[in-house]
């Protein structure tokens, strides 16, 4: 078989592979991704859709940053604006402890530039009096917005291939190696492709390519539940998700212009692998109309037209892989996104395509080593013992 070769191979083409196709071929590299399914089929295109840096692990922050400007280019750079609307992000709570949690992260310094302001009591159900009574506090963040996923990583897909970079759907990976300097990807159909650099974008399957290099990560996936109402008039352009500690009140919404309210949150269901499904479950949406009625009471009363659900993939620590394999010369990782992931993907394809392209990034991406699950003894750990050091946000 004739090896099809590039200067770098992604395998997984959700946005994270999509983005990174994409800024590679603007940085002049040749580049080959490899889909199994469809480019954005599982947890790219599926997710709720927001764009919000608020809430965010503080060290996440200069990558969310980073992502945010490019958000804002999406027309000049890959002429789609992907129904990007910076509508504001509203992060609400019903206790009184709570709001002080949201006022220490606003206070922190890495979170200066989401101008983020605190509203309560009077203030904040005059601001936005169709909250429920039951809402205490809040967190506004007045950059942050919404999109949609189900457009986002095919954009990508067909700019990087007007760009010149080969994008190749249904193509499934059988083996990978690496062969002397190089790499070696065989499908299942038998084709082999050969790269320097390869980058391993593959969501909650990711893990099980980088274990084939000594480097396993503890990967769980889930399946968000997400549902949407029958269009009604526009009248809720900022997105609003529940802070909580309860996993039943994790509660999130956005009404897109076309009148429709997407819903999401609740317990996440356990997809099935082996035929890469994910399921909604009734009780998921009974537990949302629940919370809807406390958070935007009417709500629970609009017919739900639609639900689904997708396949997303969690670490221990809430946290994303990110980076240079630990062991591995030219190997690179971006998966493990925790739910998180969709405003990341255009900063995260920016920074592996500087990574990839100069041996190093301007932004923070230390946090997110993979070697904190497979060599810790060789990083120094980021410090992960409250609520503003940890992965895990609403």
């Amino acid at each position: 078989m004739k090896p099809q070769k590039s200067d770098v191979l992604i395998i997984g083409g959700g946005i994270m592979g999509s983005t990174s196709a994409f800024f590679l071929r603007r940085r002049g590299h040749s580049v080959t991704l490899l889909e199994r399914d469809q480019i954005g089929q599982y947890a790219s295109g599926v997710n709720f859709g927001n764009v919000r840096r608020q809430g965010r692990y503080l060290g996440q922050l200069e990558l969310a940053n980073r992502s945010w400007a490019l958000w804002k280019r999406l027309p000049e750079l890959i002429d789609d604006d992907l129904e990007f609307i910076a509508s504001g992000h509203m992060r609400v709570c019903y206790r009184e402890d709570e709001i002080a949690e949201l006022e220490a992260y606003a206070a922190a310094p890495e979170a200066r530039e989401l101008d983020l302001q605190i509203l309560t009591g009077k203030a904040l159900h005059a601001r936005f009096p169709f909250l429920g009574p039951e809402v205490k506090g809040g967190s506004y963040a007045p950059h942050d917005g919404h999109a949609n996923p189900r457009l986002a990583a095919p954009a990508f897909a067909r700019a990087a291939r007007r760009l010149g970079a080969r994008i190749e759907e249904r193509t499934e990976v059988a083996e990978v190696q690496k062969v002397d300097d190089e790499f070696h990807v065989t499908t299942t159909d038998g084709q082999l492709f050969v790269a320097q650099q390869l980058l391993i974008t593959a969501g909650a399957w990711a893990a099980k390519l980088s274990e084939q290099f000594g480097e396993p990560v503890p990967l769980e996936p889930n399946g968000p539940q997400m549902s949407v109402t029958e269009p009604v008039p526009y009248a809720l352009p900022t997105v609003i998700g529940v802070f909580t500690k309860i996993k039943e009140e994790v509660i999130y919404f956005r009404q897109i212009p076309r009148g429709n309210i997407i819903i999401g949150g609740g317990n996440r269901c356990k997809p099935d692998m082996l035929n890469r499904r994910a399921y909604f479950q009734p009780e998921s949406l009974l537990n949302q109309m629940r919370q809807m009625r406390r958070l935007l009471p009417g709500a629970e009363k609009l017919n739900i037209i639609r639900v689904w659900s997708g396949i997303e993939s969690y670490t221990p620590d809430s946290l994303p892989v990110i980076g240079p394999s630990g062991t591995v010369d030219g190997l690179f990782y971006a998966f493990g996104f925790c739910g998180h992931g969709f405003q990341l993907g255009p900063g995260v394809g920016d920074v592996m395509a500087e990574l990839i392209s100069t041996g190093s990034t301007s932004t923070l991406i230390s946090p997110f080593d993979i070697r904190r699950f497979t060599n810790p003894s060789a990083i120094a750990m980021p410090l992960s013992a409250n609520l503003l050091s940890t992965g895990k946000l609403i």
